[in-house]
C-alpha cells in the first residue's frame, strides 16, 4: 500500500509534469512559449502567440492531466486524503515541472480536471462564472481568479467533506501564487485582454 501510493504520488507529479504547452508550441513555432507574453505554457498565452485551434488542444492536454491521476487514484487508492494529494500533485507538477526547470503554468486547467472527478457540480458553477466575468472583462486571468475562490465554499455546500476542502484550499492557493504577476497587472489596469495578439516572429 505504501509502495504503491509513493509510486502513484511520483506518477501524478511526473505525468503533471509534462509540458505539453512547451511541446506543441515548440513544435508549430521552434520557439519557447514562455520568452511571449505572460511567459506561462498555459492555453491562454498559447492562445495569443499561437490561435485558438493549439490553445484549445493544450487546453483538453492540461484538463487531462488533472483528470487522469485523479480517476486513477480514486480507483486505486482506497484512502480518499492520499487519492486527493496524488491530484493535488499533478497540480503542482503543471505549474512546477520538473522538465522545464519548474517553470510552467497557472494551474487552472489542471485544476479543473480534478475537480471534474471530485465535484462537477462544483466545476460547472465555476465554469459558468469563469466564463461570464470573460465574456464581460474579457480577462482571462480574473475570471480564473474569482472562480477559484468560489471553489472552497461550493465544496461545503454540496459535499461538506473536510479533507476535500483543505485539498481544494490548497489549489485555490497555488493557482493565486501563479498569478501573482497578473494580479500586479490588473491593479495596474495593464492586464491583457482576450483578442489581443502577441507577436512571436523575429
Amino acid at each position: 500500500m505504501i509502495l504503491s501510493a509513493f509510486l502513484l504520488s511520483i506518477l501524478s507529479y511526473l505525468t503533471g509534469s509534462i509540458p505539453t504547452g512547451y511541446i506543441l508550441f515548440k513544435l508549430k513555432e521552434k520557439k519557447d512559449i514562455r520568452a511571449f507574453g505572460s511567459r506561462s505554457t498555459g492555453a491562454t498565452n498559447i492562445l495569443r502567440t499561437s490561435g485558438p485551434a493549439l490553445a484549445l488542444l493544450v487546453l483538453f492536454l492540461d484538463v487531462a492531466k488533472g483528470l487522469l491521476p485523479a480517476l486513477l487514484a480514486k480507483e486505486i487508492i482506497s484512502s480518499p486524503a492520499l487519492g486527493l494529494g496524488c491530484s493535488f500533485l499533478a497540480a503542482v507538477g503543471h505549474c512546477f515541472p520538473v522538465f522545464l526547470g519548474f517553470r510552467g503554468g497557472k494551474g487552472v486547467a489542471t485544476s479543473c480536471g480534478v475537480l471534474a472527478v471530485y465535484s462537477w457540480p462544483s466545476l460547472l458553477i465555476c465554469g459558468l462564472i469563469f466564463f461570464f466575468i470573460v465574456l464581460i472583462t474579457r480577462i482571462v486571468s480574473l475570471g480564473s481568479l474569482t472562480a477559484s475562490l468560489l471553489i472552497i465554499p461550493l465544496i461545503y455546500l454540496f459535499h461538506h467533506d473536510p479533507e476535500l476542502m483543505a485539498v481544494t484550499s490548497l489549489f485555490t492557493l497555488l493557482i493565486w501564487l501563479r498569478h501573482r504577476d497578473n494580479l500586479r497587472r490588473l491593479w495596474r489596469g495593464e492586464e491583457n485582454k482576450i483578442g489581443k495578439k502577441i507577436k512571436v516572429s523575429n
